[in-house]
């Protein structure tokens, strides 16, 4: 369905870009408590994917902003990881008092740049923020080692666990928000401080995040946006020798890129990557469930999510069906205005990103059947980066649409027979990010979660995540977790230390090694 937009979705876009324009006049850097303007002598231009006009142009980052976010981390780094957990609990409190104070404009410049509706970003990404920030606000006080004991003759050892230093941080474009949370606020919490590099599409969140920091007195230098290309500025962050520890979200392709650049200085990597999850339905599932859940799966933030559901495997008993009630249910989501309340999906990031997807499209109807969508809207859509819910059957496994990452509102359904090969065409991608598996019989399901590679298996569900449980995943996906203490853990390092208790062992050890002299 097509919906036009209204009156209201105009005027709260045209007040999201006057706000836009007005609180960045000062620059897309903030570099030790201060906004900034890049250096590198380019410029971008950010666009609104609903309708193709320009928003805001700014100045990007270059080597040199780089170096001096660098050094201003490295400066905030002795104090800050010298607070006690008390005192970064107590600033993180106050940051995610500030955040609940903003919502709304963190909501609509979240809308504005990426194109979201704002009914989700309102009811999904803020929230879920300023969650994860109380979350790590608590995990802060609880940064523990190991209790001492005597593990050698007469010597007392513990394990500290410290900050690790300066983290350069890279996020990616479909969840500027919650990414820029998910890399910062573990980092500060465990003692570190943080250089993040948003991509240079949607800038306009993490830097009002940057700016809530230092309102709710986290000390200068401790969280830096730097805004450029990932060639120049990411490049230069991933390689710096004063940044200690990276964390790339984004494609495997960068992924590996990333690593390579970090090995040269033995940099701690953490690596969230491309997803192709599989979405399991058994024949005893109830299918009514499966199909809004393959949906809503499929076309959350518009398919542009590593965790989205790209590809359904249904068996045979149940296939016909899902797929004629699944494409039903897409035909009636209704793309429109962002803005807009009666919106429930809207553009892609980009016409790039756009045309992206329709290649995909377009190069599988000589293997595959498009059911439906497989096209971009006209008439009032016509200038954004739109594109309609696309569901596709028939598609071998070892074709395209089922093997790469389209990151789009693209879903492929795929009948099985038997239990064993559900699970094996579910694992059988180089990915393993997430996956979800459907069914009423709890040893079919229980079966799913164990053999399913993934790092998250949802049950009768998908796409649900919580602060306190970990994202992340295997294989082509990536290491590394965030969200939940164990993202936390991901933020620290291990010290053991270990004392002597009588003289007499240090003189037995000293005898042992070089004799009786």
């Amino acid at each position: 369905m097509h919906n036009p937009g209204n009156a209201d979705g105009a005027d709260t876009r045209r007040s999201a870009r006057e706000d836009v324009r007005a609180r960045f006049a000062d620059g897309a850097q903030y570099i030790a408590g201060r906004p900034a303007k890049g250096t590198s002598g380019r410029t971008y231009a950010v666009v609104d994917p609903s309708t193709g006009d320009e928003v805001y142009t700014y100045e990007l980052a270059g080597a040199e902003d780089v170096d001096r976010a660098v050094a201003a981390a490295r400066a905030a780094f002795p104090e800050w990881s010298g607070a006690t957990p008390g005192e970064r609990s107590d600033a993180l409190h106050r940051f995610a008092a500030v955040l609940a104070d903003q919502a709304e404009d963190f909501a609509r410049f979240e809308s504005l740049q990426c194109g979201k509706p704002l009914k989700l970003t309102r009811e999904f990404d803020v929230p879920g923020t300023v969650d994860n920030t109380a979350f790590f606000a608590g995990a802060a006080r609880h940064l523990q080692g190991q209790s001492a004991g005597e593990y050698s003759g007469d010597h007392t050892s513990y394990v500290r666990r410290e900050a690790i230093g300066v983290v350069g941080s890279i996020a990616p474009w479909n969840y500027p928000l919650q990414m820029a949370a998910w890399k910062i606020l573990p980092a500060i919490a465990a003692g570190n401080t943080i250089v993040l590099k948003p991509a240079e599409l949607t800038p306009f969140t993490s830097l009002l995040f940057a700016r809530a920091a230092t309102e709710a007195g986290i000390p200068d230098g401790v969280v830096n946006v730097v805004t450029g290309t990932g060639k120049e500025a990411g490049e230069h962050l991933v390689g710096h020798p004063d940044v200690a520890m990276t964390s790339f979200t984004g494609s495997t392709g960068v992924g590996r890129r990333v690593a390579e650049i970090a090995t040269a200085t033995v940099k701690r990597l953490h690596l969230e990557l491309g997803g192709k999850a599989p979405f399991v339905v058994f024949d005893d599932a109830d299918l009514e469930a499966a199909v809004h859940g393959a949906v809503a799966g499929a076309l959350i933030n518009t398919g542009q999510d590593c965790t989205a559901a790209t590809r359904a495997y249904v068996q045979r008993p149940l296939y016909e069906e899902f797929v004629s009630r699944t494409a039903a249910l897409m035909e009636s989501v209704r793309l429109g205005d962002p803005f807009a309340p009666g919106t429930d999906l809207g553009p892609l990031i980009s016409h790039v990103q756009r045309d992206r997807v329709a290649a995909f499209v377009d190069r599988a109807r000589s293997y595959a059947r498009v059911v439906t969508g497989g096209e971009a809207p006209g008439g009032d859509l016509a200038k954004g980066a739109y594109y309609r819910p696309t569901l596709i059957a028939g598609a071998a496994q070892d074709s395209e649409v089922v093997q790469s990452e389209i990151f789009g509102p693209v879903l492929v359904v795929l009948p099985f027979d038997s239990d064993d090969d559900g699970i094996r065409l579910a694992n059988d991608t180089p990915y393993g990010l997430a996956a979800s598996a459907w069914s009423r019989d709890v040893y079919r399901a229980n079966r799913a979660t164990r053999e399913i590679r993934a790092g998250c298996v949802w049950v009768n569900d998908h796409i649900p995540i919580i602060s306190e449980m970990p994202h992340g995943g295997y294989r082509a996906s990536g290491f590394g977790k965030d969200m939940s203490a164990y993202s936390f853990e991901e933020y620290t390092q291990i010290k053991h230390v270990m004392f002597d208790n009588t003289a007499v062992a240090r003189k037995d050890w000293h005898r042992t090694i070089f004799g009786d002299r």
